[in-house]
């Protein structure tokens, strides 16, 4: 992936793409989106993209909603979600129709992965299934807390180890950690990981360093973003693309 013009404000290392602001960051991350997507409806008429919530992705979505993208095409879903109705400022789904599902991109198909269910595990078949029909997705964008956790993988988390490692080849999981408030649904490990692109979105010092400590060694389970970072080029599965701004 080519910066375009922008320049790294720390030194470049393999995989990490650094830009100025969050701004940049939010054009050209669309840019390398849009062009995925649009290589795949191309090949095979449809693309999936899946994201991430939080408050740092707004302003990629915003810039992501505006590319020239034949939208119809293309169908979104979540990397995770709180299992929160979408009348909850906590709900992904929320923030993906208000700052994604604008504009050109609200042509798109949106597949939520919190029914009216009143559990996730009640929840969980409908989207196991949904998301099944999707893989492999065309592009994955992950975000990563201060703990290294990334999707709903918390270290901690009850069902880690399923998550991480589905026994039965689930696509979705349940997850509770005492550190995630309320209970989440999560994508698992291999559908990430069998994505055509994926890539890793933060911002600020304090990210960063989560960042470099992950990249050393340790745990999987201590610092779950592990789990992405060391994809294996070996075996045709490159490491993520990582996109941060200050």
């Amino acid at each position: 992936m080519t910066e375009k013009s922008q320049q790294p404000v720390m030194p470049a290392k393999a995989g990490i793409h650094a830009f100025p602001s969050s701004a940049e960051l939010a054009e050209v991350l669309a840019d390398y989106v849009a062009k995925a997507l649009a290589s795949r409806i191309t090949t095979h008429g449809a693309a999936t993209l899946a994201v991430s919530g939080g408050a740092t992705p707004v302003k990629f979505f915003e810039a992501l909603a505006a590319q020239k993208l034949n939208w119809f095409a293309v169908t979104i879903t979540l990397v995770d979600d709180r299992w929160v109705p979408e009348s909850s400022p906590r709900s992904n789904g929320a923030l993906v129709r208000t700052h994604l599902l604008q504009g050109p991109a609200a042509a798109a198909t949106f597949l939520p992965l919190v029914t009216h269910a009143t559990t996730p595990e009640a929840g969980l078949p409908a989207a196991n299934a949904a998301i099944a029909s999707l893989r492999p997705l065309t592009v994955a964008i992950l975000g990563m807390g201060t703990d290294g956790h990334t999707a709903s993988f918390f270290p901690g988390g009850d069902t880690l180890t399923q998550c991480l490692a589905p026994t039965h080849g689930q696509s979705v999981e349940t997850i509770r950690a005492e550190t995630a408030g309320e209970p989440r649904i999560t994508l698992t490990l291999p559908v990430l990981l069998e994505a055509g692109h994926v890539a890793l979105h933060i911002e600020g010092a304090a990210k960063r360093q989560v960042l470099e400590a992950a990249l050393r060694p340790g745990p999987v389970e201590d610092m779950p973003i592990r789990a992405i970072l060391r994809r294996d080029p070996a075996a045709g599965d490159p490491p993520p693309d990582i996109f941060w701004s200050p």
